[in-house]
């Protein structure tokens, strides 16, 4: 930020970024402030610089500072922490965090993580331009399941059809019509007698070819998968329509002795769906194909791929009772045991250190994703590892600390051994604010943007077990005005911070508000319209709607501010009654209070000269208590530089 570059040795950060100590025995917070200044902005692109900023370069920082600068409304890029002048700067952004023990995954969240889930199984590969130059197209693989069992099928299509039913030219209707027909026969041996003698007419199956399209909405990635039947619904609806409400239905011969309470059996469609795709693995008798049971349907997948295992290589585990549900989704670990396709997720938390493996995954990210030309170790050590925060360890017996300590941190994904991502993050004593993440391209399929949002709101609910004090999950800033910045409120319930009186107010309310003004002292507004906002506050909204970011996109680009050439923003405000007067100012490497800076000036021969420079700190000051606060002020440490005077 201009005058708060780096330039020296002695200008460096003093946290664990920067080689500083540990532990509470250093617990001082340093800082220099830089002022306000007009800069680029990397939200809207504005060709000005209109972005608008307070920034202080942090030598040391405590955890518990930076958690009070936090809920001020700063941020920091590397050392640099900046807040943004609200009422002036071109994209106001605001402070947004939720409540980890209260977060409700949306449908889209919660298909992320049956995505990685499926793929950790094996049940899924990567989709990715790489992987695709080399995958066999689903027409490809239609051809080879067909042809290879060209004759087998034929033969038995000829057999067990009736007349008619597959007269076609097509050998993918010839198919298709095979599979329908199988498919009915195995439908009428488990639900057109036996337990359900009740059942008068079963609903016809009818299989079809799977589309792009259809492949989406089924949440299906691989491209293994060529038919899917949804026979499994009507069924579930036929049996409990016919289902005997007569007191005597078993003595009458409508229902076995095993139903003698009357209650229906678990009739769900993913239950039926397992039961079809087990008695079609066992007797279908349907050559290079794999039948599998998902989200209630029924999906023929091509064995010419080993990306599903055959059904000698899979032992199923029936589940019984209430373990088997409507809402289950494909098979994952808990149901289907897949030895030789199952891979390793380890996610490690380490304090942010160089790591050279870290360091090239992020320059692939940036050229690949963001498309940078360039990227140096010097600006990714300035980015990503340089901290002032001080690094707080852990303490046996002490429930204040998390056993991972206070400090910064680099999260490591790992997937077979393999780095994929890695989320650097601070932690500190009410929250983990997360700052950025990057990953491998390879694996964009997998949205690993928003999988490491939901692990990291994880982290905080399962950390309060060992320190009850984390409990939020700071996502950054929120911006309103910028369409790719929307996506932080996509998880719910968050709140935003108000840019004057530092209350979180729900984001539900606020969002009205932000609708008409990107600029809204939030808490103030709610007090003049509270009618209107009580009656917004109990509608639900709906949170896909505000994810603007393709999933393979970066979902972390919070720091995108430009900082070069800036200029000086004139201050206009009345803050000359500021009390200054306790705040503590380190010059020349003593500690001393601002009101005992002119008794050291006294000293000095050039008094004159001493009066202006000290009349301009006094300014400066006063600034800084403003946009500080006098809490914090009073209690960090204001580094003089180029003070002439003394």
């Amino acid at each position: 930020m201009g005058g708060c570059s780096r330039d020296s040795t002695d200008r460096s950060c003093e946290g664990e970024g920067g080689g500083g100590g540990e532990g509470r025995g250093r617990s001082e917070t340093v800082v220099v402030d830089c002022g306000r200044k007009n800069m680029s902005c990397g939200y809207c692109e504005s060709t000005t610089r209109s972005c608008i900023a307070h920034g202080l370069w942090a030598y040391s920082m405590t955890a518990d500072d930076y958690q009070e600068l936090l809920d001020h409304g700063w941020r920091r890029c590397g050392c640099l922490v900046y807040k943004p002048e609200m009422e002036e700067t071109c994209c106001p952004s605001y402070t947004i965090r939720l409540k980890a023990s209260e977060f409700v995954p949306s449908r889209d969240q919660a298909r992320v993580d049956r995505r990685m889930q499926r793929f950790l199984n094996g049940a899924i590969n990567l989709k990715n331009k790489e992987s695709n130059d080399k995958m066999t197209s689903p027409k490809d693989l239609l051809n080879q399941a067909s042809d290879a069992s060209l004759v087998k099928i034929s033969e038995a299509s000829a057999k067990d059809s009736p007349a008619g039913t597959c007269q076609s030219s097509s050998k993918e209707d010839e198919f298709n019509c095979y599979l329908s027909n199988k498919l009915d026969s195995v439908i009428k041996t488990y639900y057109g007698g036996g337990e359900f003698p009740f059942i008068t007419q079963l609903p016809k199956a009818v299989v079809k070819k799977v589309t792009p399209q259809m492949r989406k909405k089924l949440m299906e990635l691989t491209e293994d998968l060529l038919y899917t039947s949804s026979i499994s619904f009507p069924i579930a609806a036929a049996i409990r329509h016919s289902w005997p409400r007569e007191k005597n239905a078993v003595s009458l011969g409508l229902l076995s002795d095993e139903y003698q309470n009357g209650k229906p059996p678990d009739v769900s469609p993913q239950t039926i769906a397992e039961t079809l795709a087990r008695s079609m693995e066992l007797h279908g008798d349907i050559p290079n194909f794999v039948t599998r049971a998902c989200n209630g349907h029924l999906n023929f997948y091509s064995a010419a791929k080993q990306t599903i295992l055959s059904s000698a290589d899979v032992p199923i585990q029936i589940l019984k009772g209430n373990e088997a549900s409507s809402n289950q989704s494909c098979p994952t670990s808990s149901n289907v045991v897949l030895p030789q396709n199952e891979r390793k997720l380890e996610i490690r938390m380490n304090r942010s250190n160089y790591d050279p493996e870290e360091f090239a995954l992020f320059r692939r990210y940036q050229m690949e994703v963001h498309n940078d030309k360039q990227v140096t170790e010097e600006s990714y050590k300035e980015f990503l590892l340089d901290t002032p925060i001080i690094f707080v360890p852990p303490r046996e017996g002490d429930n204040t600390v998390p056993p991972c300590g206070f400090g910064s941190f680099h999260q490591q994904y790992i997937i077979d051994g393999k780095l994929v991502a890695v989320g650097v993050v601070d932690i500190l004593p009410r929250c983990l604010s997360s700052k950025y993440l990057f990953w491998d391209p390879d694996f964009a399929s997998l949205s690993l943007g928003k999988y490491s949002i939901l692990q990291e709101i994880k982290w905080v609910k399962d950390i309060q077990a060992s320190c009850s004090s984390i409990q939020y999950y700071y996502l950054g800033y929120y911006i309103h005005s910028c369409s790719k910045m929307r996506y932080k409120a996509a998880y719910q319930p968050s709140e935003l911070l108000c840019p004057v009186h530092y209350k979180w107010v729900q984001y539900d309310i606020a969002k009205p508000l932000l609708d008409r003004n990107s600029y809204v002292v939030l808490s103030d507004s709610i007090l003049q319209d509270h009618a209107p906002i009580t009656q917004l506050a109990g509608k639900s909204i709906d949170s896909s709607r505000l994810c603007g970011l393709d999933e393979s996109s970066n979902e972390y680009d919070d720091l995108e501010i430009h900082v070069d050439k800036v200029n000086i923003v004139p201050i206009t405000d009345d803050w000359s009654n500021t009390d200054i007067s306790n705040i503590l100012i380190k010059l020349d490497g003593s500690l001393l209070k601002f009101k005992e800076l002119h008794r050291v000036l006294g000293r000095t021969k050039r008094r004159k000269t001493s009066k202006i420079r000290e009349k301009h700190l006094r300014e400066k000051l006063q600034l800084y208590v403003k946009v500080v606060g006098e809490e914090l002020a009073n209690r960090m440490v204001y580094l003089l530089v180029d003070f002439v005077g003394v």
